[in-house]
């Protein structure tokens, strides 16, 4: 049975031209801006990047055949963008609390001018304080760190802090060597002492950013299930190399990637780490799996087979999330598709990815 009180780990702003008003001057005249296009409708175009239209990011609750294709500003759930409604939009989904991530701004994270991307950041974390002054227990907005420098990351980080923010969430490759490095040690260890659990978004990279200007192999849909793949890579990095063991206490959150792979991940680490230490000079103290069970959570919307899997997955690292409004959601729908997703589940387990685990990690009191 589902508890009262649902808990979204991944949820969405879809940021107006307004995110990014209190943008540091030198970049005034590049601030974020809105446009309607004949081809996108509403959009924001992001200078240097391109227009992105609203169409696949507020498709939450719209027909199938419509998703992607261009709407108006008036159509565009204000929501998105306004806590005004924010939590009528929560109650008519059965959600109690939301973890809300930005969209506009995971494209920043892969954008090819850092200097700009941090300005547009620092601009977007003054603005979520303020969208989340709604009411705080129910909105949890996640800081963006730019990592430009490592200096420049704990100063973010501290500032995250003192604003009050629950956790942080950081682009998918960093600017200066990659996160596995001794040099970032003293930036985990200052997420372990503000106790902000370090999130990573599917499409927040650069890496991914450049592949997203080129044809993929294969038809474009095949884009739409490759996303999964950049988690499993910041995760395998942060294990073998030594991440979780120089700093045991450090939480990660591999955002919108689903779960049901992470029996089989686990046991190929295992056995890629037994066959092959020797000859890749890696050794550990404890076995891969043992650092992901300890370290690591996955958020998941309709990730089916997960019913199925409680024996092997370790459920106390599952967070369940709806996704809104961007096109991937269950919203308004997330309790049927609970309600199915569980048919098979304890109510300890159920409890457990719906409320409990997202509630445990970021000190939530709903």
């Amino acid at each position: 049975m589902l508890p009262k009180s649902l808990i979204s780990a991944d949820s969405h702003v879809v940021e107006r031209q307004s995110a990014f008003l209190d943008i540091d001057p030198k970049f005034r005249d590049r601030i974020p801006f809105e446009l309607t296009t004949p081809e996108l409708g509403a959009a924001l175009m992001i200078d240097g990047l391109f227009p992105m239209g609203y169409g696949r990011s507020v498709g939450a609750g719209r027909p199938l055949q419509d998703l992607g294709k261009k709407v108006a500003w008036e159509d565009v759930n204000p929501a998105a963008f306004d806590s005004a409604t924010r939590l009528d939009v929560q109650d008519q989904d059965g959600v109690t609390a939301e973890v809300i991530f930005p969209t506009v701004g995971m494209f920043l994270h892969g954008h090819p001018d850092i200097d700009y991307a941090k300005a547009c950041l620092d601009a977007y974390n003054r603005w979520m304080v303020e969208y989340c002054s709604k009411d705080p227990d129910r909105l949890i907005g996640v800081a963006q760190i730019s990592m430009r420098t490592i200096a420049d990351g704990l100063k973010e980080l501290e500032e995250a802090h003192k604003a009050g923010f629950k956790a942080v969430m950081l682009p998918g490759e960093p600017m200066v060597e990659d996160y596995d490095h001794p040099m970032y040690d003293e930036f985990w260890a200052a997420c372990v002492q503000y106790n902000l659990p370090v999130n990573f978004h599917i499409l927040s990279s650069r890496k991914e950013m450049a592949e997203a200007r080129v044809k993929p192999r294969g038809p474009h849909i095949c884009g739409h299930h490759r996303f999964v793949r950049g988690n499993q890579d910041v995760i395998s990095l942060f294990i073998f190399g030594g991440v979780f063991e120089r700093n045991p206490k450090l939480q990660v959150v591999a955002v919108e990637s689903d779960a049901s792979w992470v029996p089989h991940f686990l046991t190929r680490m295992d056995n890629s780490y037994h066959r092959y230490f020797y000859m890749e000079n890696v050794t550990l103290p404890e076995e891969p799996s043992a650092y992901f069970r300890r370290n690591v959570y996955v958020t998941m919307q309709d990730d089916y087979p997960v019913g199925q899997m409680t024996h092997i997955l370790p459920m106390d690292r599952v967070l369940w999330a709806n996704d809104f409004p961007h096109g991937d959601a269950i919203w308004p729908y997330s309790s049927d598709v609970l309600r199915r997703l569980t048919k098979d589940m304890s109510d300890e387990h159920i409890k457990m990815i719906v409320h409990d685990n997202t509630a445990k990690l970021y000190g939530l009191t709903v």
